[in-house]
């Protein structure tokens, strides 16, 4: 975490910016900590119908950072950040995947993503989203839901991994 505070209760306190900064950066650890200690096998397993594993949650997350935090600041098509076009394209898995790969993609986004949003305002508006002009607090906002939703899904799956790995 890039955050100098270690819990929610050092940041109530504050301002809104570092309160906010301080749970996307939370959610953001938690999700590409679901891959700690597991093999290759069990971060590619299939839990689900969907495309949904626990190394693609965690390589989509990589994608939506550069959504948010490249394409609606910059206005670069995804084809340029060399991300996929579609959201769903973006939990498949390469061949090369790995979980060191993933991951450390996934924190280099989460560092660049920090740092593009640190000479921005809250109300600053970031014009390059397909949705328009969108003020920092509600990216912000979405990032926070988006991860939120995502550490749930991988809660679930690891713990469905795990309990099959040693069954009571």
């Amino acid at each position: 975490m890039a955050s100098h505070f270690h819990s929610m209760d050092d940041v109530i306190n504050e301002p809104w910016r570092i309160q906010f900064e301080f749970f996307i950066d939370e959610h953001r650890e938690m999700l590409n900590e679901c891959l700690a200690g597991l093999t290759e096998e069990q971060a590619r397993r299939r839990m689900v119908p969907s495309r949904t594993t626990l190394l693609g949650l965690v390589k989509h997350a990589t994608f939506v950072e550069k959504v948010w935090f490249d394409e609606a600041f910059t206005g670069r098509p995804r084809s340029g950040i060399g991300i996929p076009a579609t959201p769903d394209e973006s939990f498949i898995l390469a061949d090369g995947d790995t979980i060191a790969s993933v991951r450390a993609a996934h924190r280099e986004a989460c560092a660049a993503s920090r740092a593009a949003a640190a000479p921005l305002g809250l109300d600053d508006v970031v014009t390059g989203n397909r949705r328009g002009p969108l003020p920092l607090r509600w990216v912000y906002l979405h990032m926070l839901r988006e991860l939120a939703q995502h550490c749930g899904h991988a809660d679930i799956l690891r713990e469905q991994i795990l309990a099959a790995e040693n069954p009571e």
